[in-house]
């Protein structure tokens, strides 16, 4: 370790006469390694002496333990010394081997063995995640927000925190005196994946402040690093402008310790990133589930063993005098507690059976339909003009709202100039442009959500979402459950969707069906102007992620039959719960008396579809837009069944195994007695994309013609 002593003027003869060597005003000298309190030093190996005894406790007990978990033999070094470092303004990513870690960040022994046993009092997530996966919100500690176990994958939601901390820092929006850093650690082998690249190019644009630790023990599982990379993390790094690296032996405590210092104080002041690539050995197994006998040589044990942190830490305090019989006391306590623990952890409750339900959505507070849909004096507008005025309302009203995606920056204002003027209105740091990045604008959000931020993005065509599905799968949906209710993640997702005038197959795509499989989201569609803002508004103001889908043949108006979608401009306050449909056209009594009558059930272009229809059936068809497909209003559409007892399920996807078939299901389970003919659905054809020409387009979608079909023959069974 080296220090900068500078000298006065007065003291130039004495170094001189020493024959130091030293620039004109300061000289640097060697100092020993020994700078740490020695009370840090304790600490730690009293949490190294913890973290040793739960790993040995928990593998002598592999039938009680049976959940697959990892531990932090061999990394606990570079572990403790970040979390001893980090401050209650922080927050943190751990990944699954990181309980030295959380030991470090004051999380205790009994905690983190309720969460392996998977028992109702575990601190992150009651029962229903893998032992060190933390969700923790607690005063005095770090904020651990949730993320998911996909190694790599948790650097898009972490970068996406420290992007949100630099918002909010750039509009004056954060108390304190401390500016928070965000730690996300992973292993060397989960750098190689993609979405890692997407997070380091967005936290060198946009100077972010996030240290990722890297410890690189130099296997997978049972691939070594020479058959995964090409480079370590820390060579790899370069390649990224902007993004400070170190080099640091993650087996000595001291210098962890230091590096980690240098690296927390770097990013707490510059509000830069920096990579920590840390060489560690890895002692134990790689889970539980692979053990290491499974694919380790006893000769790369025995390499891995020379380097154990846990020996060199003892030997550096007998080196400073503590006496061994001291050492081997705070040993023999460690493992006699933990024993204690092991055995009170394990008669801990498990979690009820009824809260398998618990947290699946945070409540909101849109319940009612409020405000006023038709306001008197209002101008008619169109679909995207009453999206752009809704965003310009949210970003007026919401200081801690943002919009950000591929084009929506000030320039263009987003492809379908649905978001024209809000760039120039808000500023850059509010509405900008990301790289091409779909992973990084679905994923951040959680982390933006978890810091306080209210992030809306765009998706630019439904057919691009699938390399943010990834992100939408493992981490949104997931963190509000997994969580234990503590870390909902707040986000509305635009994507514009639809078919029409030969725009092709990557630009004409619907993918609700895809999206609704995904247990944890909302799914909101509108078919019209005023459902547009209502909905928006409330997607905003739901604590959950919501996916908007808007029907790019809707936006204008342009397509044949959709004069319908234009409606008078709602007030700023009106607001559609989500999860309520609404009759778009109502049948006759007269029809419905006389059993004449039936029910289409569907949404966005499939209204349009179904009104060309009815026209050939005067006062016989009720339509049934359904507005919001999760959570789905089955009240309503039950009801029409039994008000009319015939059926048609109408959607623009492709038939097959579609929500709309999910849908007629639902119908023939719950309303068979009220039914008086089989249930109809009607979808595109069932290709695997939209064609370009348009005529093969024509004949893959629904129509009015092909509706028409479908209920004339319903209205003859």
């Amino acid at each position: 370790m080296q220090v900068k002593i500078t000298l006065s003027t007065d003291s130039l003869k004495l170094v001189g006469s020493l024959n130091l060597p030293f620039l004109p005003f300061f000289v640097y000298l060697q100092v020993p390694k020994n700078m740490v309190k020695k009370e840090t030093l304790l600490h730690v190996y009293q949490l190294m002496c913890n973290a040793r005894a739960m790993a040995d406790i928990y593998d002598v007990n592999r039938q009680i333990t049976k959940y697959v978990h990892s531990t932090s033999k061999g990394h606990e070094a570079i572990q403790m010394a970040c979390g001893i470092l980090l401050k209650e303004c922080d927050y943190a990513a751990p990944y699954y081997r990181d309980e030295g870690m959380l030991l470090a960040m004051g999380m205790t022994a009994y905690e983190l063995m309720l969460q392996l046993l998977a028992k109702k009092d575990d601190p992150f997530s009651g029962g229903r995640t893998y032992y060190a996966h933390p969700s923790l919100n607690r005063p005095g500690m770090p904020k651990m927000p949730h993320q998911s176990s996909a190694t790599g994958m948790q650097t898009i939601p972490a970068t996406g925190m420290a992007h949100g901390i630099a918002y909010l820092e750039s509009q004056k929006l954060l108390d304190g005196v401390d500016k928070p850093v965000v730690v996300c650690s992973l292993g060397d082998g989960s750098v190689t994946e993609g979405e890692v690249a997407e997070a380091l190019q967005m936290a060198v644009l946009h100077d972010l402040p996030i240290i990722y630790l890297i410890q690189d023990n130099d296997w997978g599982i049972s691939a070594t690093g020479k058959e995964m990379r090409a480079m370590d993390a820390y060579e790899y790094a370069a390649g990224f402008k902007g993004l400070k690296r170190v080099r640091v032996d993650g087996t000595d405590f001291i210098a962890s310790y230091e590096e980690m210092e240098k690296a927390i104080e770097y990013v707490r002041s510059k509000r830069k990133p920096i990579l920590v690539h840390a060489t560690v050995p890895l002692l134990g197994h790689h889970t539980s589930g692979v053990r290491k006998e499974f694919y380790r040589t006893e000769e790369d044990l025995s390499k891995h063993a020379q380097t154990d942190p846990f020996p060199a830490l003892r030997q550096v305090l007998l080196d400073l005098g503590v006496e061994e019989a001291d050492l081997t006391a705070m040993e023999d306590q460690a493992r006699q507690n933990i024993e204690e623990d092991f055995e009170k952890a394990k008669n801990a409750d498990e979690p009820t059976a009824i809260s398998l339900y618990d947290h699946e959505f945070a409540p909101t507070t849109v319940t009612e339909e409020v405000g006023e849909r038709a306001p008197e004096g209002n101008d008619t507008v169109i679909m995207v003009d009453a999206a752009l005025f809704a965003m310009d309302e949210i970003l007026k009203n919401n200081p801690n709202a943002l919009l950000y995606g591929q084009d929506v920056g000030s320039r263009l204002g987003g492809v379908f100039r649905e978001a024209a003027t809000l760039g120039k209105k808000y500023g850059d740091d509010r509405v900008f442009n990301t790289p091409i990045q779909e992973a990084y604008i679905i994923g951040s959000t959680a982390g933006f959500s978890a810091v306080g931020c209210k992030p809306i993005v765009e998706i630019q065509f439904a057919d691009y979402i699938w390399p943010g599905v990834n992100q939408l799968v493992t981490e949104l949906s997931k963190s509000c459950y997994l969580s234990n209710g503590k870390y909902p993640v707040q986000a509305l997702i635009r994507v514009p969707t639809g078919a029409y005038g030969g725009g092709g197959p990557y630009h004409s795509g619907t993918v609700e069906s895809s999206i609704l499989q995904i247990k944890g989201i909302k799914v909101v569609y509108p078919s019209n102007a005023a459902d547009m803002k209502g909905l928006m508004k409330a997607a905003f103001y739901d604590p959950n992620p919501v996916v908007m889908f808007e029907h790019k043949g809707l936006y204008w108006s342009k397509v044949p039959g959709t004069e319908g979608a234009k409606a008078i401009e709602p007030s700023e306050d009106y607001m559609i719960p989500l999860g309520k449909a609404r009759i778009a056209l109502q049948a006759s009594d007269e029809a419905v008396e006389n059993g004449e009558s039936m029910a289409i059930i569907t949404y966005g272009m499939g209204v349009y579809w179904a009104m060309a229809a009815e026209k050939a059936f005067p006062g016989q068809v009720e339509i049934l837009d359904l507005r919001t497909l999760n959570p789905c209003d089955d009240e309503a559409i039950y009801a029409q069944c039994k008000k009319h007892g015939k059926v048609l399920v109408l959607t623009e996807e492709t038939l097959k195994n579609s929500f709309a078939e999910a849908i007629a299901g639902r119908i023939s389970r719950e309303c068979f007695q009220y039914l008086d003919a089989p249930v109809q659905t009607v979808g595109s054809a069932n290709v695997p994309a939209v064609p370009l020409n348009m005529g093969l387009e024509k004949e893959m979608l629904p129509n009015g013609d092909k509706v028409q079909e479908a209920i004339s023959w319903l209205l003859n069974y």
